[in-house]
């Protein structure tokens, strides 16, 4: 199996500084900041990255366990919000909110939620963040597609009131 590396370099004092990081593929790169990291200024930041990580985790694996049990989705959409709050006189990542939505033929609620509620525990990600972190999961299942099978069009808001989960409808 494959180890994945990326780097990452700040220059500068704390407040004052700046850093970037690149994956190996060069598919990801950009910067941060403190600013970037713990007020709303542009660039990236490490709990993002960490959200994307267990994001893209969830919905591979998710949608492999729902192949492997017959009904495969046609897709998964996951959100993830990654939260970071003061822990004495450092930080600590305290909670990690999925969203997934799910559509997917010939599987009863039940069934999906057992399967999710399973991934949650078994995707690499979830188990490098298992007994560190808050995580919570709300997936939902989408049936079937309108319009004789196009998910094009089709969008869901998430539980928090911002943001949407593009071309899903609910």
């Amino acid at each position: 199996m494959p180890t994945r590396k990326a780097t990452a370099s700040w220059k500068g004092p704390f407040r004052d500084g700046s850093g970037s990081f690149q994956g190996e593929s060069g598919a990801i790169n950009a910067t941060y900041s403190v600013g970037s990291r713990f007020a709303a200024d542009g660039g990236s930041n490490p709990e993002e990255l960490l959200a994307a990580s267990l994001a893209s985790c969830f919905s591979m694996a998710l949608s492999g366990n729902l192949e492997r049990n017959g009904t495969p989705a046609t897709r998964v959409d996951t959100e993830v919000a990654c939260t970071i709050d003061k822990d004495g006189d450092g930080f600590s990542i305290t909670k990690m909110e999925m969203i997934t939505k799910v559509i997917a033929a010939g599987i009863d609620d039940a069934k999906f939620q057992e399967i999710a509620t399973a991934t949650k525990s078994g995707c690499p990600i979830s188990k490098v963040l298992a007994n560190n972190v808050e995580m919570t999961l709300d997936a939902s299942l989408v049936a079937s597609l309108p319009d004789g099978g196009s998910d094009e069009n089709m969008t869901a808001s998430n539980n928090r009131g911002g943001g949407t989960f593009p071309n899903i409808r609910v």
